[in-house]
């Protein structure tokens, strides 16, 4: 699966339904003894050293994460990788190969610009995560691959109505950006569409979330991941990143994703579509917060 970058329309990153294929059994290196799972799967050090390995083999379009009910490392991987590479991945995991499980994915992955409104750089279209605070100053957070590279930002197509300019951007590693509104702009309202934000929390495992974007409007479904790693290629992997089975297309890349009045996350990439369903990674909001010193309102 060669998770492709996106442009950051720029892709928007979706994902698409993952279809299970099991955990992948691969020949050990001669004279290693191949770890044995327990009870609760394989031990933090042998799943470290098989994220290690993932890391190391670099195949674009691959995601990975520990499922800690399982005891092992869940790798996804999207239609662009071949048999070949994940052939590849379990000779560079070795004895550690064991302690994956692949998944399957439809479609390629891919990053994906009130919250959730379209937003225009100079080349592309994202969409707008939280409108967010400091003091007197106000700001707009977004995914950092749409803000990379970004001077102005623009309200409409045409851009003829300025937002602001970008005032931060980390991408890759992280994926989150901020847009200092235009200092004759009113005072942007606190709320994703009609739905109203006040806090901001970390997600959790079977959380019910929501994610609203310029392409594709409202979906919602639930987070089935953390600390996940996605590796878009060309060297842009990101960390930390929260795994759903929320679907996105190119345009809502940035965009924001909550669960009632709490911000979750940033919409970062991923897989699929809205029509047959896709599987979407986000950068945890509170991160992005705390990195900026500004607050949801």
């Amino acid at each position: 699966m060669r998770i492709n970058r996106i442009t950051r329309v720029r892709l928007l990153a979706v994902a698409t339904g993952l279809a299970a294929v099991g955990v992948l059994a691969a020949p050990t290196t001669a004279g290693a003894a191949a770890p044995e799972p327990t009870d609760n799967g394989f031990s933090a050090a042998r799943l470290a050293a098989a994220e290690a390995s993932v890391l190391r083999a670099d195949i674009a379009g691959t995601a990975w994460h520990t499922d800690a009910a399982t005891g092992t490392l869940v790798v996804t991987a999207d239609s662009t990788v071949s048999a070949a590479d994940l052939a590849g991945l379990r000779r560079e995991a070795g004895a550690d190969a064991r302690a994956l499980r692949i998944e399957r994915t439809p479609g390629k992955l891919t990053k994906l610009a009130s919250g959730g409104d379209a937003i225009y750089a100079s080349s592309w279209r994202c969409s707008l995560g939280f409108n967010v605070r400091s003091g007197s100053n106000y700001y707009a957070l977004t995914a950092g691959h749409c803000t990379d590279g970004a001077g102005t930002w623009w309200t409409n197509s045409a851009k003829t109505n300025v937002l602001g300019s970008t005032n931060g951007s980390s991408f890759p590693t992280n994926d989150y950006g901020l847009i200092k509104y235009a200092s004759n702009t009113p005072v942007p309202p606190g709320t994703v569409g009609s739905q109203d934000i006040t806090s901001a929390v970390n997600a959790t495992v079977n959380m019910s979330v929501t994610r609203r974007g310029s392409t594709t409007g409202i979906h919602s479904g639930k987070v089935t991941g953390l600390n996940a790693t996605v590796n878009y290629g060309g060297g842009d992997v990101v960390y930390g990143m929260i795994k759903t089975n929320v679907c996105a297309e190119p345009g809502d890349s940035g965009g924001p994703l909550y669960s009632g009045t709490r911000a979750v996350g940033l919409t970062s990439g991923g897989s699929g579509n809205c029509s047959s369903g896709g599987t979407t990674y986000f950068q945890p909001v509170v991160e992005a917060l705390n990195a900026y010193g500004v607050s949801v309102y």
